[in-house]
């Protein structure tokens, strides 16, 4: 499970999807956006990513449970 921050979705999700996103997701393609949130600052959303990244695998499985993304795509 990827986790990272971004002021663009789109574009970070599309850099995954081509291969030029981070080195997790290279192997491991497609990507799919699972969920997401938003944060008033930078300093806010990387806390947050930091905080989610030290759950456990069950605990990031239930707060996206608890926040589906189901906009569809963004690219």
């Amino acid at each position: 499970m990827y986790t990272g921050y971004t002021i663009d979705i789109a574009r970070r999700l599309q850099e995954h999807q081509t291969g030029r996103g981070a080195r997790y997701t290279r192997a491991r393609r497609p990507v799919s956006l699972v969920t997401y949130w938003s944060f008033p600052t930078k300093h806010e959303a990387m806390s947050a990513e930091w905080a989610f990244k030290n759950l456990s695998r069950a605990q990031k499985m239930a707060q996206i449970a608890k926040k589906p993304c189901d906009e569809g795509p963004l690219i």
